[in-house]
Formats: C-alpha cells, sequence, structure tokens
C-alpha cells in the first residue's frame, strides 16, 4: 500500500488555503482537477473517494467551510487515510478549537509543522497531541478563548521511540481515581402504529484517568461473546459487540483471546470504546398527536406523551418538537407540564417537560389560528416526522454494564473506580398519526 502524494486544505470554493507535496509525483495544479470532479456530483450523489482518468485517487473530508483532500498517485489504503484526516481535524480543534477558514490562514505556520511531524513521506507518524504539542512550540492564535493546557517537561524523545508514546511517566496525583463515563445515543424511527421501523444504539465509553505511575488497567463487560468463550451462562443481560472500535492503547490480542479489555491509559481525557448496535428496542417514549380541523382558519392538536421506561428512571430535558403548518399563527396552549413554545423558524411547537419520569403520561393542548388564504404547503407538516431530545441518567438502552475495573500499580497503591451510565437521544422521530 502507498502512502499521501499530496495533501491539501481548500475553502469551500476549492481555492487552496495549505498545500504539502510529500512525492514530486503530481502535477502542480491536482486540485483543479479534483474541483472539477467535484462538480460532476450534487451532496447526495457525492462519495468521499474519486479516482480520475489518470488513476490517481482523491480522498476528501469536509469540516465547516473547508475541504481536507489527499491525492495518491497508486494504491492507496483509504482507512487509514481517512482516520488520518480525522484524526488532523481533532489536533487542529486541540490548538485553534475552531477550524474554520479564518484559524487556518491566521496559523498557517502551525499548520506547516503538524504536517511537517504527522506525515513522514506521506505516511502518518506522530498523531497524539501532547506530544506534538512539545514538537511545536509556535505559537497559536484561537477565535475564542481557551485554557490552555498544563506545560509539562518530560522527554519527547522517549516518548516518541517508547511503545507506550501515549503516556508519559512520572505522573503523580495525591488522590488516584478514573472516572468512566457509559453514554449511549438511540437512533430510532418509529412508524405512525408505534412500530418500530428501524433503530440503532451509538455508544462509547469516555475516561478521565487521573492515576499515578504507569497503571494498568483490565475493564470487564458484559459482553456475550467471552460469556460464551468461559462456556458461562451471564446472570443478567448480556450484550453481543459486533461492530466495536478501541483506543490503540487497548491490547486488540488480549481482546481477541481473552475479550478481556487490558490498558495502560494515557492521562486525562480520551475515548477507550466506540461501539455501535444494529438491535430493535423498545420506544423509549412513544407520541400520539390527534389533530382537528375547527374550521378553514382554526387548527387543535391535543398530544399525548408516554415513556416507557421503567418507573425507577428519569428522562431529564425532555424536548418533544411537533410539527404544526407553515403559515400557523396566533397559538394558545394548554398544559399541566412543562412549557410549550411556537418556533415557527423550524414550523414546529416544542412541549418542554424537565423531567420526565418512567411510566407516566402527559397531555397538550394547542390551538392555533391559520390565514384565510391557504399556503400551498400548509398540510407538508404531517408528512413531517415528531422529534424528540432527551437525557435519562443511570441508564442504558442496550443493557451495557461494566462488570469490573481492576487498577494495578508496582507501586500497589489503592484506587477508586467510578463508573457513570448515560443515554441519550440520537436522532429520535416519530411518524405522525
Amino acid at each position: 500500500m502507498f502512502g499521501i502524494s499530496s495533501i491539501y486544505i481548500l475553502d469551500q470554493k476549492g481555492r487552496v488555503l495549505i498545500s504539502r507535496q510529500y512525492r514530486n509525483e503530481l502535477p502542480a495544479n491536482i486540485h483543479e482537477t479534483f474541483n472539477k470532479k467535484l462538480l460532476e456530483f450534487d451532496e447526495y450523489t457525492q462519495k468521499p473517494v474519486m479516482i480520475d482518468k489518470d488513476g490517481y485517487t482523491y480522498i476528501f473530508i469536509r469540516h465547516n467551510n473547508l475541504i481536507f483532500m489527499t491525492v495518491c498517485s497508486q494504491n492507496a489504503n483509504c482507512l487509514m487515510i481517512f482516520s488520518f484526516l480525522f484524526r488532523l481535524v481533532q489536533v487542529l480543534q486541540e490548538y485553534f478549537v475552531n477550524v474554520e477558514e479564518e484559524s487556518i490562514r491566521d496559523n498557517f505556520v502551525v499548520v506547516y509543522e503538524l504536517l511537517d511531524e504527522m506525515l513522514d513521506n506521506g505516511y502518518p507518524q506522530t498523531t497524539e497531541f501532547k506530544i506534538l504539542k512539545e514538537f511545536i512550540k509556535t505559537e497559536s492564535f484561537q477565535l475564542k478563548d481557551k485554557k490552555q493546557p498544563e506545560q509539562t517537561n518530560f522527554n519527547v524523545v522517549a516518548l516518541v521511540s517508547n511503545k507506550i508514546s501515549w503516556r508519559r511517566e512520572g505522573i503523580k496525583y495525591k488522590k488516584n481515581e478514573v472516572f468512566l463515563d457509559v453514554i449511549e445515543k438511540l437512533n430510532i424511527l418509529i412508524g405512525q402504529q408505534g412500530n418500530v421501523i428501524k433503530s440503532e444504539i451509538i455508544g462509547q465509553v469516555q475516561v478521565k484517568c487521573m492515576l499515578s505511575g504507569m497503571p494498568e488497567l483490565k475493564l470487564g463487560l458484559n459482553d456475550k461473546a467471552f460469556f460464551e468463550a468461559q462456556g458461562r451462562q451471564a446472570k443478567s443481560r448480556a450484550v453481543e459487540f459486533d461492530d466495536i472500535k478501541f483506543h490503540q492503547c487497548v491490547r486488540l490480542s488480549k481482546f481477541e483471546n481473552e475479550r478481556v479489555i487490558q490498558f495502560i491509559p494515557p492521562d486525562g481525557d480520551f475515548e477507550l470504546i466506540s461501539y455501535r448496535l444494529d438491535i430493535r428496542v423498545k420506544p423509549l417514549f412513544s407520541v400520539d398527536v390527534l389533530i382537528e380541523r375547527k374550521s378553514t382558519t382554526k387548527i387543535e392538536f391535543l398530544v399525548k406523551a408516554k415513556s416507557n421506561f421503567k418507573p425507577k428512571s428519569t428522562a431529564n430535558n425532555v424536548e418533544i418538537f411537533v410539527p404544526v403548518p407553515d403559515d400557523a399563527e396566533q397559538p394558545q396552549f394548554r398544559t399541566a407540564h412543562g412549557s410549550v413554545n411556537y418556533m415557527p423558524e423550524k414550523e414546529a411547537m416544542c412541549w418542554s417537560i424537565k423531567q420526565f419520569g418512567g411510566q407516566r403520561d402527559f397531555m397538550m393542548n394547542a390551538v392555533f389560528h391559520l390565514p384565510t388564504i391557504v399556503s400551498p404547503n400548509r398540510d407538508k407538516f404531517q408528512k413531517m416526522p415528531i422529534n424528540i431530545t432527551f437525557e435519562i441518567p443511570y441508564f442504558t438502552v442496550s443493557g451495557f454494564q461494566v462488570r469490573y475495573l481492576k487498577i494495578q500499580d508496582k507501586s500497589g497503591y489503592n484506587a477508586l473506580p467510578w463508573v457513570r451510565y448515560i443515554t441519550q437521544n440520537g436522532e429520535y422521530q416519530i411518524r405522525m398519526n
């Protein structure tokens, strides 16, 4: 597999802001060919990988008003390049906070230095922000204030050449703690009859590590494959992980052979695990809307919202967006729970409930006046879905559970592990009935 021949950062009109050639094998105007190829597709048919008639491969991602594009002259490892581009954006965010055209122009010297350190002859090298920060001392300008990370004095050469490049030695804390946040987002589409059309769970395990020395951690999950490998029956619900990704600190061979997650963690905040579960789940919320047209100039909504999770759980900051006619006016709302606001820019009313307990149902009534001149899109709202946003603490919709977290260090200190579970909405949509 061949690496990157050149990399470009373009503005939204395709003009070059930053470019770096790693091999002298491409035409000087290769970015113009890319811009022409881009015009051949619209936003629906556009693909992130394109090949021109000369055999050059263009791989790109978009971020805000920028295009990060690479060109490869021969057989390219697309997954490696995509991974690098997303990592490059993350590093730039650490430096500039907002990665936009203005921040790239203001910090072009830093960007060139980063590209030189992160890529060697077109192959990714050092991509850890904390190490790059020690290499590159050039001052960067941010679009907004951000607290600068604490400066540390350690041997950068040792970190780059060390097997454990993500953690330095000599870290000390008065109180040794590690915090795990298991965050799941539910994407679901519910039909008019309350049936689930599609659903998936996007999860991640975020870690805040405040441990001294060079500790070794072992994390046990209610992994179905682990219990099957041990020939044991799970005492509670087990989760089957088909699509899972780990931080580079995890020993993959250990996981593949024993289904145990063993790692030496980086210091501070990092994402340990991300996963996707393509499973059918029972809807956490159901919403029924009864529409009554009182006259040609008046429409009434009766909305009933019900929570389907267990009574011991409570959803916080629930917002239910119910579509209304685009020319609706003079709203009148009545509800005993929460508050309702009309949002004409979204062609919807927003019913906000601060706390929504499990196995509860609430009612809301809304009346809108309509102009005598009928809008051509007046009935479009009936084809638009209801959207719900929420957060449920101490709850995971998949049943994901941390069975244990063991912390071992050669000094033998005692450490406290903390685990928190949170379920949030992803794209939670219900078709109007």
